[in-house]
């Protein structure tokens, strides 16, 4: 097994919830893929109040996801006509 070194600041390590100066690789990647994470979802949450995507209803979301299925295969078979 090989062993690198990687530094980082003391409020990376306090707040990646770090309990040791050693840690296995994959729970690196595991603790810094579920951080990743939180912040894709915390910047699609902004951006859905933003635009008003947080206010809709569910009916609201079926119908917007209904049109886009129904223009997606319009689109399809567009390309076969010309």
């Amino acid at each position: 097994m090989k062993t690198i070194t990687v530094s980082i600041s003391e409020n990376e390590f306090q707040s990646f919830g770090f309990k040791s100066d050693s840690i296995a690789f994959k729970e690196l990647l595991e603790r810094i893929s579920t951080e990743l994470a939180k912040k894709a979802l915390a910047r699609c949450h902004q951006i859905a109040k933003e635009t008003g995507l947080s206010e809709m209803t569910l009916e609201e979301i079926n119908a917007e996801i209904k049109e886009v299925r129904k223009n997606a295969k319009n689109r399809s078979w567009d390309k076969y006509s010309e």
